[in-house]
């Protein structure tokens, strides 16, 4: 016997194997059941969501000899013709192919005419929204008035294109796409029957792919056994698929966050090694972010425990804004990418846009002034002893240049004094980091406990605590050995009162008192007080910004 596709072979034939719809379930069954049956009914909804299934089995139930059923026999000869497709008074027609109206008169000449074996006469239109203008004006006065013998069963795709002649006179039932854990359910289901080896995240990425659509689904899944000789695995699919693992995926924000260009173009490169589809992995990125965001708003509402570690690292390292500020550039880059020399670039080009639009968080400097400082230091770091002593004709200019010191504290890395623990010093030492991000705002959040050779301690505020991950104090630490110039220093953060203002807080106040003096000196301007007295205008202070 010839091998039968899985999307025929477990096309369901009862309401109750049917796969969601359960809100057209109901009503069907409640009207087959209490025998409030109308004449003519609508199926609308996306492909392979199970319109022309559910018209068939509605038709199985009308025809069932046992009675008008919502569950009917499945083994009377109606019911097995009907699902062998050869029953008499089942009149399928595909509107695709008989859009003319004299075709549409044709197949409706038998209409007044009884069924020959079962209690009713069922015409099903699949596609109906491709019938013409005149076949569908030859169709109004029968879809109105059938005899009682006839049912219309409806199906399309495309619901707009219907006449709202046509609309008014059926009952219209519109069936939802199909959620990835209702596919991921029955290809289990599926697979477990048929013996088959799988791997659960294979399944996840099969229901992923088939967007909505059960037969696109069960579609898939047979190109995937065949793929994998016998067997549904993970790296199989997603070759199949052109997919990558969810670790590179992770990989990509991993480097997004820290905001490095180099590991950026690495992992870039590692993906482009599996030869994926770019346009795959920017939806799986897109989906992660979505999750993300969540995660930040409602703290775990969505939460997929193969994966929780990784999104919760993710989400404690970047900020809301930020989330929404890459999905947007996801979005708008998938569309852009179609327009690309190449589908590769114009994937790099949507993540280093996500490096270029970075939100200056906290003070934190944009890319290109971390880039001039790191060329600034690497002359000071590499110069000879000749070079870095100040020459005799140099001396006024070092005199006059009242920055001179501490510019040449900001290039020279020193060792950290004994003890302190002062807000300023702390404010000093961050204003010298090569920070950004998330690792920017736990320092600029923490004020400095005690600092000696071996140790840095910090307390971070109970508010602040979602910025203490792992990645974020590791860049710290990181940023603060290079600062010092001692691999071996550490760092540890722990959560309690301040006994001083934070970095941010002292910003915070400076800034405040900015937007002060300069409401107080627009106040003073000759113009200002001019304007007041003569033409009795009024000075809108919360216009005023500091320069």
């Amino acid at each position: 016997m010839s091998y039968e596709v899985l999307a025929r072979k477990w096309r369901p034939h009862s309401f109750d194997e049917l796969v969601g719809q359960q809100h057209v379930v109901q009503a069907l069954s409640n009207a087959l059941d209490n025998d409030r049956l109308h004449h003519a009914y609508l199926f609308t909804g996306t492909r392979g969501v199970g319109k022309t299934t559910l018209a068939r089995i509605f038709s199985k139930a009308l025809n069932c000899e046992e009675g008008i059923s919502s569950k009917p026999c499945g083994e009377c000869s109606s019911c097995q013709e009907i699902d062998q497709g050869r029953f008499i008074d089942l009149l399928e027609v595909d509107a695709a192919s008989r859009t003319k109206v004299d075709q549409t008169r044709e197949l409706l000449e038998n209409v007044p005419y009884a069924p020959v074996r079962g209690r009713y006469k069922v015409y099903l239109i699949d596609e109906v929204h491709m019938f013409s203008a005149g076949s569908f004006n030859a169709l109004l006065k029968t879809l109105e008035e059938p005899p009682p013998h006839v049912k219309f069963l409806l199906a399309t795709t495309d619901p707009q294109k219907l006449p709202m002649t046509v609309l008014s006179r059926c009952l219209q039932f519109g069936l939802k796409r199909l959620t990835p854990d209702q596919i991921r359910g029955q290809l289990q289901h599926i697979l477990t029957s048929e013996k088959i080896d799988f791997d659960a995240q294979a399944l996840a990425l099969l229901a992923s792919g088939a967007d909505g659509s059960m037969r696109d689904g069960l579609s898939l899944m047979d190109q995937a056994i065949a793929f994998g000789g016998g067997e549904v695995r993970e790296s199989q699919v997603q070759v199949m698929l052109g997919t990558v693992s969810r670790d590179y995926v992770y990989g990509l924000l991993d480097a997004v966050a820290c905001g490095d260009g180099a590991l950026l173009m690495e992992r870039i490169a590692e993906v482009a090694e599996r030869a994926p589809d770019f346009r795959s992995v920017l939806d799986e990125m897109l989906r992660i972010l979505h999750r993300i965001a969540i995660e930040l708003a409602v703290p775990g509402v969505e939460r997929d425990e193969a994966d929780a570690s990784r999104l919760s690292q993710l989400a404690n390292c970047l900020q809301p804004e930020e989330v929404q500020l890459y999905y947007q550039i996801g979005v708008t880059g998938k569309r852009d990418m179609f327009h690309a020399p190449d589908l590769r670039s114009g994937f790099e080009m949507v993540l280093l846009r996500m490096l270029a639009f970075r939100p200056d968080a906290g003070g934190s400097r944009p890319q290109k002034a971390v880039a001039e400082k790191r060329t600034q230091q690497r002359p000071a770091a590499t110069a000879s002893p000749a070079q870095s002593t100040p020459q005799p004709g140099n001396q006024k200019i070092q005199q006059a240049s009242p920055n001179y010191a501490s510019d040449q504290q900001t290039t020279t890395p020193q060792a950290p004094p004994a003890q302190t623990s002062t807000a300023d010093d702390w404010s000093a030492i961050v204003a010298a980091l090569d920070l950004g991000g998330v690792s920017r705002q736990l320092a600029v959040n923490c004020v400095l406990k005690s600092i000696d050779e071996k140790k840095v301690c910090l307390t971070l505020q109970q508010n602040h605590r979602a910025l203490k991950s792992e990645m974020s104090e590791r860049r710290l630490q990181t940023a603060l050995c290079e600062h010092f110039n001692n691999k071996s220093l550490l760092l540890e953060i722990e959560i309690g009162e301040l006994g001083s203002d934070t970095p941010a807080q002292q910003q915070a106040q400076a800034d405040e008192q900015k937007v002060v003096d300069a409401r107080e000196q627009m106040a003073q301007d000759p113009l200002v007080k001019a304007a007041r007295q003569q033409l009795g205008a009024t000075l809108l202070e919360e216009t005023v910004k500091p320069v």
